[in-house]
């Protein structure tokens, strides 16, 4: 069976099983057909062709291979091209699970890539907003008309809930229940959960579905809590458009991103004090690992904020 048949039944898997949105799957395609390219530049059309030590090489080989800058054609002009190590992480990631299906499936007595090893990654912070500008941010939206009223609910919910933004544009209007501070939201993996909704939210909320929405709405069958300018359901992209619009009118130091207010929420809660497992239950992670990299980031902050405000701090550090 030639690679592109595994991949094929690999993608099925990703939809069918795992429930893995369109954009994660795509993502999954790309990563592998990037190993493809790499094993036919090797004369290896077949993953059955390759075995035990080969295999192991064959992998040393491949991160080798997308760390080393070469040259390719994009749009006739040539441009340099190597990937970082966190590009490469990731493709070795996918290559994991690739590798895990081809096993359980019975295609392959073991893992090749369970045990290759990467360089150690420099863990990046996400970045994120102080209170003062997230408030700021939400509250840019002021025109009263039904664009008005459903980008500042839209924002107000956003950092309310730390919401993908996917899940913000799949919400339907019988998600939102009246009186009602909690929403239910559909995840990542086709996972359902509650989430809590501050007042703020829910009032804006409020507002646009009575001033706002109906002025959108040009068709009763279009479910879709935020909708556009001609009453469609608003795409990911408007939204990524609307947070760098509002954030670059109230003159952030850098444009903002819907997860920049993600961010912001996980971050804000656990500086006030809000127990982990509640920001993971919140966010929707399936692993509290994930949701450890905002301890770490107010830990920063904090460091950071003492380094600057204590008067010995820096005359501590000067002697050493």
């Amino acid at each position: 069976m030639e690679h592109y048949q595994y991949l094929n039944k690999f993608i099925r898997y990703l939809e069918g099983e795992r429930n893995l949105s369109s954009y994660t799957v795509r993502n999954y395609r790309t990563d592998l057909n990037s190993y493809f390219d790499f094993l036919e530049d090797n004369g290896i059309y077949n993953l059955a062709d390759v075995a035990g030590k080969e295999v192991k090489n064959l992998l040393r080989q491949y991160v080798a291979w997308l760390t080393t800058e070469r040259s390719i054609q994009v749009t006739n002009n040539l441009t340099k091209h190597g990937h970082d190590m966190r590009s490469v992480s990731r493709k070795i990631s996918v290559l994991r699970t690739f590798y895990r299906f081809l096993v359980r499936e019975g295609w392959l007595d073991t893992n090749p890539v369970a045990r290759l090893r990467l360089p150690k990654l420099d863990r990046k912070f996400p970045k994120f907003l102080s209170p003062q500008d997230a408030s700021a941010l939400v509250e840019a939206p002021l025109d009263p008309t039904p664009l008005g009223l459903r980008d500042r609910a839209l924002l107000e919910l956003i950092y309310a809930t730390g919401l993908r933004v996917s899940e913000v544009v799949s919400l339907d209007t019988d998600d939102v229940s009246d009186g009602n501070r909690e929403l239910r939201v559909l995840g990542k993996g086709s996972k359902e959960r509650d989430v809590v909704v501050g007042q703020q939210a829910i009032a804006a909320i409020a507002r646009y579905l009575s001033h706002g929405r109906p002025q959108l709405s040009v068709n009763a069958k279009i479910r879709a809590l935020f909708l556009n300018s001609r009453g469609g359901r608003l795409s990911v992209r408007t939204v990524q458009t609307l947070v760098r619009k509002y954030s670059l009118e109230k003159g952030l130091v850098e444009p903002a991103h819907p997860h920049t207010l993600r961010h912001s929420f996980a971050t804000h809660l656990l500086d006030g004090g809000a127990d982990l497992r509640v920001v993971q239950e919140l966010l929707g992670h399936e692993s509290l690992g994930t949701t450890q990299i905002y301890t770490h980031m107010t830990t920063a902050e904090t460091r950071k904020t003492y380094e600057k405000a204590h008067p010995r701090a820096q005359a501590a550090n000067d002697s050493e």
